[in-house]
């Protein structure tokens, strides 16, 4: 058996072991272009492996066969779909699963059913609610938190290097913890001590799947139960403590605990929407950040949106909504930054893609890297232009995806909003310049991160 815990790429291959691994072998989906199994035991995860990433391979895959690929994880056929075209046959605007909870969910070996269609339903209005009331109770507190970054880097001297990756993820989990946990997370302490245990969670889920990796290593599994135990046991602790009482603040888990959902329930919905949103804001802030530092027309122009907005007054939630030019240059972040480059739906009943049998239980993969970079979808799909989401038809392709509209998922919604604040705050005050001679490369997960860390300078616009 191959190294699988080659760290590149050992996410993804994890998520897609965790789908396979809790069903049954679909049937052959014969007569899809593909390349046949490189070993018999291991399927192509040599070929993914050699690749870097999962996302790398299937680009390739894609390249050399066209929108609907095949090949073999282990002894199973993964089906790969590859362009917009393709996705509209495929995707129902009508399933109420996300698929990001849902391979979470797998990794995390979380047992509880998924319930019935109504079940669905409520949960996701829950989670809409959720975000929704979390959002705009806390506003001030995540205009405080951005102001509190603004000050630390107005007191830095101009040719200081600021570590954008660390100061991002520091935001993001003093802002996403407070605003979905509460005032727990005002202390420092706490928040390091989150942190910690949300970062060894989140480099082990889904090892195991392939080599067993994590059962083998009597250290890791330890170090990896005891974070996930710790961050449950804070998660019980708060919905004990919110369980029939009214708060002046309304934060995330408030809307949980006010539905109809059992405790382990609401334990579950509350740790993939903490791991999730904490990582989705960190990357979505730091990309954005490090676009606007190359594209210097593109930060002026944010400015300019900006300073006529607000003026003189201050950031408030109705004129946030007025910052039509801050959501495209948001959007085409997503888009460039390819931030969550796959996804992945179980084929519940039997489908037709193209000419193409789907037979029931195969593992559609949606290659959302590639479609994000397809130059018949998006024209100069490798620059960064955010006003190419000034065209309609652009946002409901973008929608169809699930990165905006009814289908964007609630961890992208709540990061949208903490991620415009933000900029808000430092764009106003701050001109954000890159590090010359950085060159930034890509690691790619389930969330694309940069493989170092990213350095900025910034100066002070007044």
């Amino acid at each position: 058996m191959l190294d699988f815990a080659i760290f590149a790429v050992t996410f993804f291959l994890a998520l897609v072991g965790a789908v396979l691994y809790l069903y049954p072998a679909s049937r052959q989906a014969a007569g899809i272009p593909g390349i046949t199994p490189t070993e018999e035991k291991d399927g192509n995860l040599p070929d993914i492996v050699n690749s870097g990433s999962l996302h790398e391979f299937l680009v390739n895959l894609h390249e050399r066969y066209g929108p609907v690929v095949s090949f073999w994880f282990g002894r199973r056929l993964v089906v790969s779909l590859g362009t917009v075209d393709v996705l509209k046959q495929h995707i129902n605007p009508n399933k109420t699963s996300d698929p990001f909870e849902t391979m979470l969910k797998s990794l995390l070996r979380y047992q509880s059913d998924s319930g019935n269609v109504s079940e669905n339903l409520m949960r996701k209005k829950l989670y809409e609610n959720g975000v929704t009331n979390s959002l705009r109770s806390n506003f001030a507190l995540l205009l405080k938190l951005s102001e509190e970054l603004l000050d630390k880097w107005l007191s830095y001297p101009e040719s200081q290097h600021v570590p954008l990756c660390q100061h991002m993820l520091g935001f993001a989990m003093k802002s996403v913890m407070q605003m979905v946990m509460g005032s727990t997370f005002e202390d420092e302490q706490e928040v390091i001590r989150f942190q910690k245990n949300h970062g060894t969670v989140w480099s082990e889920i889904g090892k195991g799947f392939l080599d067993g990796s994590l059962d083998k290593s009597t250290t890791r599994k330890k170090q990896y139960e005891d974070a996930l135990m710790q961050l449950e046991s804070i998660l019980k602790k708060i919905i004990k403590e919110r369980k029939g009482r009214n708060f002046s603040e309304h934060i995330f888990i408030d809307s949980l605990v006010q539905g109809d959902l059992n405790d382990q329930q609401i334990l579950e919905d509350s740790m993939i929407f903490s791991l999730a949103s904490c990582i989705i804001t960190a990357k979505l802030c730091t990309w954005a950040v490090c676009f606007l530092t190359t594209y210097e027309e593109v930060q002026r122009k944010l400015y300019e949106e900006i300073d006529q907005v607000f003026g003189k007054g201050p950031v408030t939630p109705e004129k946030i909504e007025e910052l039509r030019y801050c959501r495209q240059v948001l959007c085409e972040t997503v888009r460039t930054a390819r931030l969550t480059p796959v996804s992945a739906r179980l084929q519940d009943i039997e489908g037709k893609i193209d000419k193409f049998i789907i037979p029931r239980e195969t593992l559609v993969l949606y290659a959302l890297g590639v479609v994000l970079q397809d130059p018949s979808t998006w024209p100069s799909p490798y620059k960064f232009d955010p006003e190419r989401f000034d065209d309609e038809s652009v946002m409901k392709t973008f929608s169809l995806l699930g990165f905006s509209g009814t289908q964007e998922c609630p961890e992208l919604r709540f990061a949208y909003m903490v991620t415009t604040v933000l900029l808000s705050v430092l764009v106003r005050r701050l001109h954000l310049l890159s590090v010359e001679g950085q060159v930034i490369e890509t690691k790619y997960e389930l969330v694309t991160s940069s493989k170092e860390e990213a350095w900025i300078t910034v100066s002070k616009r007044y």
